[in-house]
């Protein structure tokens, strides 16, 4: 997509984790992050033109959008369809693929939960917060509506109980503001889900009972460390998470999707979407 501005391609490689990283993606992979990175340029591009104030869309404009939309908005990223209208080649998983062959081969560029988990590793949180911020957002290669349940299901066999009571709360806790604990409204949720938005019924329930459960940090903390403004200039990648993993991740001798585990279906659903049934 045309855009009025330059871009640092150092700082566009290294923000996706360097040149290694960007060469495991495939050329419609590319595509996907330039056009997320000129994006989110833009839109700071456009708060400074205007003082720092934006405009948001409204909930009945968002649904009139819809209408013009080719795939459903709740349909997972490999599902959909690249710039070129065309669904992008899938690299062929190992026979016995572990998590990090995901990241590698299904969740890249990853760099949101990368950013995320990189964050919350600066800032001292414990290594199953860490862990539910670098998975907290990974299923939307599989389904967007209410990734926080799916997210967790897809983790819960192999995951510490606190780490998926993270991932499912999260999409609860990020509409609700928590500014004794960092936790700011995100502009980004005014444009995408309208400026009116009133969260469904089971959020609403699901905020009241977190609030209130002695593990209510988890989840806030996985929004703390979130980040809904891409940082061009951040250099991640998945490197600092490799020990983490090891400890806290139960990975399955069969390999994930092998393994006959109540979720084995949606690792299997990740290695190939292509299956017609």
């Amino acid at each position: 997509m045309p855009v009025p501005f330059d871009i640092d391609r150092r700082a566009f490689i290294a923000s996706l984790g360097g040149a290694a990283a960007v060469a495991l993606m495939d050329h419609e992979a590319q595509a996907e992050a330039l056009e997320e990175h000129a994006e989110h340029m833009l839109d700071t591009l456009v708060a400074q033109n205007q003082g720092g104030a934006q405009t948001f869309p409204t909930v009945a404009e968002i649904e009139e959008q819809n209408l013009t939309r080719t795939t459903r908005r709740g349909a997972g990223n490999i599902f959909v369809a690249g710039n070129n209208g065309t669904i992008r080649r899938l690299e062929k998983m190992p026979a016995q693929p572990t998590l990090v062959d995901f990241f590698k081969l299904r969740f890249n560029p990853a760099n949101h939960v990368l950013q995320s988990a990189t964050r919350a590793l600066k800032t001292g949180m414990t290594e199953e917060v860490i862990l539910a911020c670098l998975l907290h957002d990974v299923v939307q290669a599989l389904v967007k509506t209410d990734h926080g349940w799916w997210g967790a299901q897809l983790f819960e066999p192999y995951v510490p109980e606190k780490t998926t009571f993270g991932i499912r709360y999260h999409q609860a806790l990020r509409f609700y503001p928590d500014e004794a604990n960092g936790y700011e409204y995100p502009d980004l949720y005014k444009r995408t889900f309208g400026v009116d938005y009133v969260p469904p019924p089971h959020i609403q329930a699901s905020y009241k009972i977190v609030r209130n459960h002695k593990w209510y940090m988890e989840p806030r903390l996985v929004t703390v460390n979130d980040l809904y403004a891409f940082d061009p200039n951040a250099v991640v990648s998945l490197d600092p998470f490799i020990d983490i993993i090891g400890r806290h991740f139960k990975q399955p001798k069969e390999g994930l999707g092998n393994d006959n585990s109540p979720v084995a279906h949606m690792w299997r659903t990740l290695i190939n979407p292509d299956a017609p049934l």
